[in-house]
């Protein structure tokens, strides 16, 4: 195995293992993987390395430390000036909504659809919380391996927004259990996940790397066409079941309540709600 970072810093570390596999490793732990700007950006150039090497067959995505991924890093204040966008959006200093949209539909919507199509297999790595966005970066990967510790929620209906930017739920947990998950905010566990069908497997939480690496390479002996064909193929069937539309059509929703909230309560998100949130992250364990 061979691992890339340029510093202890790095909001992203890439390795490489034999018989074709890379993994990329979203690496701040100490706030929970929490997802500012800069691991985003990160991340999207490792997708891109990923990619682009055809020594590699296929990625699996994985988070260090206790949790996967906490969701937004609500504290970052940085500048789009600091980074070079990947989608065609602009726009992103402009005054009142139109600046804010743009901002969301380049970080959030336009990376998370561009993971998605990557043509070669991606599995997600979870463990722990999966809250929010950390949703996202599990929902565009082919395939899911979860520890039996793993949680996964979207509490920020409490934040006055219809649900994470990236609106898969329906997709991944079925309708009714999509209402439930956003209505309550309470989290879904690794086995209920897997019974939905949103989780391929649950393993103990020592087992979790050995055990993603082993199906990563097994899946890795395959005909690197074969495997892009099938991705393909599944995916294009949910496109055709009108999921892009639909992702569209919820983050203009996404909008909405962002802009009501400014109106209220002069900032995105109904800060009553980080209460609410807390209260049932407690409650979940």
């Amino acid at each position: 195995m061979t691992e890339t970072a340029d510093t202890a810093a790095e909001p992203i570390r890439f390795e490489t293992h034999d018989g074709g596999v890379a993994r990329i490793v979203l690496a701040r732990p100490e706030v929970g993987n929490a997802q500012d700007k800069a691991l985003l950006y990160a991340l999207n150039d490792a997708f891109d390395r990923a990619a682009h090497d055809d020594a590699v067959k296929v990625i699996i995505l994985a988070g260090e430390g206790k949790h996967f991924s906490t969701g937004h890093d609500m504290r970052d204040r940085s500048s789009m000036r600091r980074f070079e966008p990947v989608g065609n959006w602009g726009g992103f200093r402009l005054p009142g909504a139109e600046g804010h949209m743009a901002f969301e539909h380049e970080l959030y919507l336009g990376m998370c659809w561009r993971w998605r199509n990557l043509p070669k297999p991606t599995i997600a790595e979870v463990q722990g919380r999966v809250i929010a966005a950390g949703l996202m970066l599990v929902w565009v990967c082919d395939l899911v391996v979860a520890a039996d510790n793993a949680q996964f929620s979207d509490p920020v209906v409490a934040f006055g927004v219809n649900g994470v930017e990236y609106f898969a739920h329906p997709w991944e947990v079925g309708v009714r259990k999509a209402k439930e998950m956003l209505f309550t905010g309470e989290a879904i566990s690794a086995e209920e996940a897997r019974a939905l069908g949103m989780v391929n497997r649950v393993v103990p939480l020592a087992d979790l790397p050995a055990h993603t690496l082993a199906l990563a390479q097994h899946i890795a002996k395959r005909p690197s066409i074969g495997l892009k064909l099938a991705k393909q193929s599944v995916n294009q069937m949910q496109d055709a079941q009108g999921l892009w539309t639909a992702l569209q059509s919820a983050m203009s929703l996404q909008q909405l309540g962002h802009a009501h909230n400014r109106e209220l309560h002069g900032f995105p998100a109904d800060p009553a709600g980080a209460q609410v949130i807390r209260d049932q992250l407690t409650k979940d364990g």
